[in-house]
């Protein structure tokens, strides 16, 4: 029950921050947006149109349409992101900061967005409209949900330029692009970190170091030389990204020929990275 309170706060925080973004940077400065949200500035663009009632009454339809492959929890959360949205939209409609540079304000733009449906996303929520659609053809159709999504950002955008000139639109671009980054980047956390694979005659000592030294757990994995037909221990271990350097040394110490691959983890969850290590005693990782 708290975890389902904390994200329904958090989904509000995310809506609340992705509207105030829309109406000061997005609206203000003629830039759109991808999606639903993109048809809501369109509109308001070009008749003037409340973006947060514009918003509730696309996505209506769109929820009645699509319960079924939501989910009981996921459609709760799809209703409070999107209720949410359509508010702080209208609430936020006053706010404006017109800007002289167009690309500052495209990078204002894309945070903001990316920052705010990024928070939503994380936290098990979405804000409606083309997330709906995606679901239903992939489901009924086996159409890609990220290509389907992108497709409908490319067409609303497109369909902007019915308003926009090419620049507005260029612009546009570049905060969707942002804005994709920075929902990645809240969605992927803070506790990022780097995947370690050693193949090295000295595995062993070398795990026996980073377990002791470093206090990072460390798994011994049955391989196979493909030309040799050897068996061999292959050394995996997870740290992070400022202990990279040290466990470069550590294993040039040991062995200068074990062949390293190092690979970027995008999120890590369990002792270590998001638990109190010294609450239980260290394992293998």
């Amino acid at each position: 029950m708290k975890d389902r309170i904390k994200n329904i706060i958090m989904i509000l925080i995310g809506s609340g921050i992705m509207g105030f973004g829309i109406n000061y940077f997005n609206i203000a400065n003629n830039l759109a947006e991808g999606g639903v949200t993109g048809i809501t500035i369109l509109l308001k663009f070009m008749f003037n149109w409340d973006p947060g009632l514009v918003n509730l009454l696309i996505n209506i339809p769109l929820l009645l349409v699509g319960w079924k492959v939501l989910g009981r929890i996921a459609l709760i959360y799809t209703i409070i992101g999107t209720l949410s949205l359509s508010f702080f939209l209208t609430i936020f409609g006053q706010f404006r900061l017109p800007l002289e540079d167009s690309l500052l304000a495209a990078l204002y733009a894309g945070v903001s967005v990316g920052v705010g449906l990024g928070i939503v996303f994380r936290y098990g929520g979405t804000t409606g409209g083309v997330d709906i659609i995606a679901r239903l053809l992939n489901k009924y159709k086996g159409w890609s949900i990220g290509r389907t999504m992108f497709a409908a950002d490319f067409l609303v955008i497109g369909i902007s330029l019915l308003y926009l000139d090419l620049t507005g639109a260029m612009y546009t671009l570049v905060a969707v692009f942002i804005g994709a980054r920075v929902i990645d980047f809240v969605q992927e956390g803070s506790y990022s970190a780097k995947a370690v694979t050693i193949i090295s005659d000295e595995n062993e000592q070398i795990a026996k170091k980073i377990m002791t030294e470093m206090e990072r757990g460390a798994t011994l994995l049955n391989g196979k030389g493909g030309w040799t037909g050897i068996q061999k221990d292959v050394l995996y271990c997870v740290v992070s990204r400022q202990e990279m350097i040290r466990v470069k040394h550590l294993v040039h110490e040991i062995d200068p020929y074990a062949f390293v691959i190092v690979n970027d983890v995008h999120e890590v969850l369990g002792e270590g990275f998001t638990h109190d290590e010294q609450k239980r005693p260290l394992k293998e990782a």
